[in-house]
This record gives structure tokens, sequence and C-alpha cells, in this order.
């Protein structure tokens, strides 16, 4: 005799195997939860993946499996809109991403995946309206899973936002270290930190430990809660692959070859978009590799553009110094690019178009230059978009035509902050187009921040430099006004801590 579940799925099934027979593990299937994304006016992406051992690969045997989903109108799950199987394999580590098609502008849905004697957590996600009077966004970015629990998770779901939207270094690839204190030996200081919980082996560099790593991360509660809650709009930086890589090139040439590097990210990216809920898989070429990611999206007053600075990018010029290096003659090389000349043109060609109130850029770097130097000379982050003037001069030049209001939203760098965007983005005497607004991270540590803090006088368009505290960013959006709150956890140590609203910015629009 079989279940309910497995009567009705053996029904609408091309052909109905029993758990026992096709070797299925018996432990509970949904153990990373649920996750919705790329939400659009009549559709969504629904994400899960069966790993009834996540830490092993996921624990499923090797074959074809086919997953039940439902959609619903209302929380209780009565009021079925879709349901259908689709069919998942180890070749995509047993993870499931269906397009919900056919929805209504600006509503929410739940939706639910079943799998033998399995039923998942219920998801809640929205669709996107761009009609709407108004949108409610959270921005986060940096989850380093050692360092910090995800408090801030907690806080943006009781907000209730109609997207996420993550910004990159949602993993780090970096190895286990032993729990307890520590200390990190800066150039000129000491600092103190903790590990409070443990990745689970060496560095990452394999599609088995990347699938892994991201398993590690996606079975913490409250970044579970944060997927279930609303729509995820993602895109990577450097640490879901490797530290500071831009394009082809890895931060430690001498340590990877080209061939090694792009198996690497490879596996990477693959590993990515069996994690995430996006709707294109990642593009071919022998070894080589492509993750679609960057897109835009409507959201009422709001038109977003979610870029992906790492796949495209030049290598940076001048050097690595870590957080500045001396700037040099080769920053100015016009051939220089974050995103790529296709990406480029497409953001561009958004912005010139947009006629919507606000413009929200979400991308991963520093916008706005930031000047660590002295009377010696000028001294950059070359990671950031300081590394490539020529191209960012090109954004701001589109800025100051467009009849929207452009905010940059920015993650990476482990500190809030707020910051103009000037016409010339040197000269803050110059008129200001755009605005640069910078979360902290979610989870992961800032041991630099007292070098940013001490150059803040000496960069007069930076208006905000926050505390050394984790957390994320909200932004409500509406046709007059965008009011961004920078949110900051009491005690990131302690999964439940509270968060307040450590600062807050009215923009009003054009």
């Amino acid at each position: 005799m079989f279940s309910r579940r497995r009567f009705f799925t053996a029904l609408s099934a091309p052909l109905w195997v029993p758990l026992a027979s096709a070797g299925i593990s018996t432990n509970y299937h949904f153990t990373l939860g649920v996750a919705s994304g790329c939400p659009r006016s009549s559709s969504v992406v629904l994400w899960t993946r069966l790993a009834p051992d996540p830490s092993i690969g996921g624990g499923m045997p090797e074959g074809a499996v086919e997953v039940r989903y439902r959609v619903c109108s209302d929380s209780a799950m009565r009021n079925t809109i879709l349901d259908g199987l689709v069919r998942t394999d180890e070749s995509k580590a047993h993870s499931i991403h269906v397009t919900a098609k056919g929805l209504e502008p600006g509503r929410e849905y739940w939706y639910q995946f079943y799998f033998g004697e399995d039923d998942s957590p219920i998801g809640r996600t929205r669709t996107t309206d761009p009609n709407a009077d108004s949108v409610k966004l959270a921005f986060a970015n940096c989850q380093h899973y050692e360092t910090n629990f995800y408090a801030a998770y907690k806080d943006l779901v009781q907000w209730n936002p109609d997207a996420i939207i993550h910004l990159g270094d949602y993993i780090y690839e970096g190895a286990k270290h032993a729990l307890g204190k520590h200390q990190l030996k800066l150039k000129n200081s000491t600092v103190a930190y903790e590990i409070v919980r443990q990745h689970d082996g060496p560095e990452a560099a394999t599609l088995y430990q990347y699938r892994n790593r991201h398993a590690l991360y996606k079975g913490d509660p409250q970044l579970q809660a944060a997927h279930a809650a609303a729509p995820w709009i993602v895109s990577l930086d450097d640490h879901e692959v490797d530290n500071n890589w831009a394009g082809e090139f890895p931060e430690d040439p001498k340590k990877q070859t080209p061939l090694e590097f792009a198996i690497r990210k490879r596996a990477a990216l693959q590993a990515f978009y069996e994690h995430m809920p996006i709707e294109r898989p990642v593009l071919l070429n022998g070894v080589n590799a492509d993750l679609p990611l960057y897109d835009e999206f409507e959201m009422g007053p709001a038109s977003v553009s979610m870029l992906d600075t790492r796949q495209y990018r030049s290598q940076p010029p001048c050097g690595q110094g870590f957080p500045s290096e001396e700037a040099c003659e080769e920053m100015h090389d016009p051939n220089l690019t974050m995103t790529g000349k296709t990406q480029e043109n497409w953001l561009l060609e958004r912005i010139k178009r947009s006629e919507s109130p606000f413009n929200i850029i979400a991308q991963q770097s520093w916008f706005a230059p930031f000047n660590y130097g002295s009377e010696e000379g000028d001294r950059f982050n070359m990671d950031q978009w300081d590394g490539y003037p020529v191209q960012r001069q090109k954004l701001i030049n589109a800025f100051d035509h467009s009849t929207s209001e452009s905010i940059v939203m920015s993650g990476d760098w482990h500190c809030a902050a707020a910051m103009g965007i000037h016409k010339d983005p040197t000269n803050s005497k110059t008129a200001r187009v755009a605005h640069n607004f910078a979360a902290t991270s979610i989870s992961s540590l800032c041991p630099w921040l007292p070098v940013v803090q001490n150059a803040k006088n000496q960069n007069p368009h930076v208006d905000y430099i926050g505390e050394d505290q984790r957390g994320y960013i909200r932004c409500e959006v509406s046709k007059k006004r965008a009011i961004t709150s920078f949110r900051t956890v009491h005690n990131p140590k302690d999964p439940h801590s509270h968060s307040t609203t450590e600062m807050q910015y009215n923009i009003s629009s054009s």
C-alpha cells in the first residue's frame, strides 16, 4: 500500500516506481529548503534540490527522478493555480528549476514540492507589477558562514519585502578554520575575531566541493527562511569562485594554470546555478563556461538592472595592493571593463530609455571613487570601480542625461557607505548625478574598516561610513521618493539578535 501523495504522483507520471525499488533514501529530501527568483509580471522561477544527505554531494543515487510541484493562491495551499511534474538527475545535483507561468502581476503566491512521502516547506513568492505605486526591496551580500550567524535575515523576513536582491559572496570558498578566537595581523594593527561555526573542509575547487559548500550554507535556518519568504534576484561576486578573480584570470595565476582555473570556474558556476532560483543554466564551450546573470526587472517606480561585474571583467590594473594600490597610468586604459562590452551597451540603453522615477543599478563593488592616498599620491582599491574609471565615466554621463533618479547599490566591502556620484567623480563641487549606497555584510568581517574611516575626510562626496556592524539595506521606492535604510544587527554572534536602523536617506524623484 502506498500513500495518497504517491498515488496522485503516480497518476500523472509515465511510470511509478516505489521508492524502495528505486533505491532512494528514506531520509527527508528537502533539507535545503525552497526558493523562488527572477520575478516577472506573469512568472517566477521556483527552486529546490533533493538532498537527503547534503554534506556528501546530496546523497541521491544516480538516475532520473520526478518531483511534483504546486502553486497556490493561498497560504493554506487549498486553491491550486498550477501543478506538474519536473524531472531531474545527478547531472544537476538533483536540483529543480520550474518557471511558473501565467501568473497575475503584483500578487502573492505560495508553492510546495513533493517527492515520495516528503513535502517541502511552503514558500511565498510574488510577481512584479510595472504599474505598482511602490515596491519594497532588500539588498544583501557577503555572508561568510564561519564568522557570524545570519540574524540580519531574521529582520529582513519580518519586513516582508517584495524582493530580495543579493549582490554576491553568497558562499565563501575558503578552507575550514578552527573554532574559537583568532587574531589577524594587519600592516599596522592586529584584529581579534572569532570562528563561531565551521566550513566543511579544504578550499573549494571541484564541483563536488562547491556543491557541498552551497549545501552547508543553504542548511542555515535563517537563510532558508529568507529564501522561502520572497523572490530573490541574484548575481555573484568573487568568493563564489575564487577571491578577486576577474574574467579568465584568477587572483593567483602562479598557483593556478589557465586550464585549471577554467575548470574550477566551470565547476563553481555549475554549483551556483544548481543552488539558485535562476532561469538560465550554464552555457558550456569546451572547458569554458558562462552563466547568464545580468538582467532587468520592472517594479513599479523602480527599474532594476542587476549586473555581473565578474565574468566579463578585465584583469585589474596597477597591482593587487590591499586595501589600496598606488594609482598608475594603466587605470585610464579605455579598453578596461568591469562588465564587458555587450553588458555595457545593454545597461547604457536601459538607462537611456528608462521612464521610471528611479533607476536602481544593483551590482557588486563600490561605484563612487574612494581615495586612500595622501600627499604622497592617490591610492585606490583596484578591484572596485576605481580600477576602471573610463568605463565608470560612461555610466556617469548616462546618469547625467537620464530623466530618472539613479541609485547604484553595492556590496563587497563589508562596511556600509552612502556616497554621492558626481558629474566629475573626483570633484564633489560638480553636480551630483546619482547616489551610491553600499550595504555592509550579512556576516563577513571588515578588519580594514579603520583604514576606510581614516580616509573618509579626504573624500568629501562620502556622506556616511558605517561602524563595524553586520546588516543589510532596505529600500522603499514610491513614485516620489526612495527611502534607503541601513539596518544593523545588535549581536551577529546571536542568530536571533534584533536589528535597528543605523542611518536613513530620503531621495526625491527628479
